[in-house]
Parts: C-alpha cells; sequence; structure tokens
C-alpha cells in the first residue's frame, strides 16, 4: 500500500483527503465552541434570572458598564418614565403573531436615564400601529428590569417616526440628549410592585444546548471517513493488480476414461 503512495496521483488522493480532514475538524470545532456558548447562556439564565434585584446604579456603576456575566440579572430603578419619548420596537414576535415591544425612557432619580422594554403589544392588522396604545404610568414608580446587551444598529433596517427596528443604545442616547446607559437596557419584570396588564411581559426564555454536540462528533466521524475511503481504494487497487490464477486441470487416466464410458453404457 505504501508504494502506491509514491505515485502522484495517490499523493494527490492523500493530499485532498488530508484537506478534507482539516475542514471537516475545524467545523467540528466550531460547532463545539457554540455548544459552550449555549451551555454558558444557561449558566447565566440559571444563574442571575432568579436573584434578588440590585440598584442600578450598583449593577452598572459607569453609563457605558456593562458585562454578558451579568445578563439577565435584575435592577432595581426609581424615578418616572418619559412618556413623550416612549418608542416602539418593531418586527417583535410572540405566541405566532408579530407586533411591537414598548421600549420606555426611565429617568431614575440619580438623573441618568436607563431604557427598559415593557413589553410586548399586538400589531393592528394592515396597519403600521399597535391595536391599542401603550397604558406606561407616569409620576414616580419603582421598576424592576432585567438586564439585556445593546442590540446595536442592523443595516439596511428603517422605521417610521416614533419607531425603532432595534435596541440601539447609543442612536436612542443620541436623539434623548441626555446622560443614558448605553451598556445595557432592561426587560421589565415588575412595575409599581406589580405586573401591568397593557403590554405582554416577557417570560422566562428556554434555553437549550441544541444539537451541537452530536454535530461536533459527525464533523470528526467524516474526517476520519476520507481516510477509510483512500484506504479502500489503495485496496481495491492492489487486488486488481494481482494476476488471476487459473484453475488446473487434474490429468485423466485411461482408467477414468474407461469408468466415464461404463458410467454413460
Amino acid at each position: 500500500m505504501l508504494r502506491l503512495l509514491r505515485e502522484p496521483r495517490w499523493l494527490g488522493y492523500l493530499a485532498a483527503a488530508v484537506v478534507f480532514a482539516i475542514v471537516c475538524c475545524a467545523l467540528g470545532v466550531w460547532q463545539w465552541n457554540r455548544r459552550e456558548e449555549a451551555l454558558a447562556a444557561i449558566d447565566r439564565l440559571a444563574s442571575n434570572y432568579d436573584r434578588e434585584p440590585v440598584a442600578v446604579a450598583d449593577a452598572l456603576p459607569a453609563l457605558d458598564a456593562y458585562d454578558a456575566d451579568q445578563q439577565w440579572t435584575p435592577v432595581r430603578l426609581e424615578g418616572e418614565y418619559l412618556l413623550d419619548e416612549q418608542l416602539l420596537l418593531r418586527g417583535r414576535w410572540q405566541g405566532g403573531q408579530v407586533g411591537f415591544d414598548v421600549i420606555a425612557p426611565f429617568r431614575t432619580t440619580d438623573g441618568a436615564v436607563f431604557l427598559v422594554d415593557r413589553g410586548w403589544i399586538d400589531q393592528a392588522s394592515g396597519a403600521e400601529r399597535p391595536v391599542t396604545e401603550p397604558e406606561t404610568p407616569a409620576g414616580q414608580t419603582v421598576v424592576v428590569a432585567r438586564l439585556r446587551p445593546d442590540e446595536g444598529a442592523i443595516p439596511g433596517r428603517g422605521a417610521p417616526e416614533g419607531q425603532i427596528a432595534s435596541v440601539d443604545l447609543d442612536a436612542i442616547a443620541a436623539d434623548l440628549g441626555e446622560p443614558t446607559y448605553t451598556g445595557a437596557y432592561g426587560l421589565l419584570a415588575s412595575e409599581g410592585g406589580g405586573v401591568p396588564d397593557d403590554v405582554a411581559v416577557a417570560t422566562r426564555p428556554v434555553l437549550d444546548e441544541g444539537p451541537h454536540l452530536s454535530y461536533t462528533l459527525q464533523w470528526f466521524v467524516f474526517a476520519l471517513g476520507g481516510f477509510a475511503a483512500l484506504a479502500w481504494g489503495m485496496r481495491d487497487e492492489l487486488r486488481g493488480e494481482r494476476p488471476t490464477e487459473r484453475p488446473v486441470r487434474a490429468r485423466r487416466t485411461d482408467a477414468d476414461v474407461e469408468d466415464d464410458i461404463l458410467d454413460r453404457g
């Protein structure tokens, strides 16, 4: 078999098998990394979601502060909503229906503005407006929200006045013209000690690690399969090079001939 590897044709096949294995292994590592990311997200949810709320200034000591490990951490806000600056986040799905999330800037007693996603509201059929207008409370209140990372801008997507395509904290802060938290925003958990009924408040997400582990194993098996196919092809070629052995015919004696004549008679 090693003799075949001295031939340019089989060296080319070997190189192709090596390249194929490298690609498969790279894809396997990519799937493994995606699994690690999914497990980290599950761990963050389990660790942070039901924590006791902390003051937003303690969780985010600077307006642009935020760490990925803080996702889902509940923060407590005291102050009031800026009702005139409320926005509708378009293209959000819930229960198989498309609608809006109500994004309400909340000015804390410290003077900084924190963006709160109050929840989902249904969209009127064939219209660019919600079925009902949100009833965001006026005046001083206490809000608990769970931290979420900045979504940033979505290239090529716009929105009518009063609406946004994504929670782009930097853009919203620039429009507000006030000190605004740009590291994270919050999903509403409670408002004034209760849950509002004008919107559907976000519920706890269900996360799983997905099929990444099985995909990882499949890619590594594919990598080995390339070399197995190469070995099979070399084995077949070596078999084809062996001369075919012709059967040896036994020499017949006079006695054998006489026996055949007697048998036929």
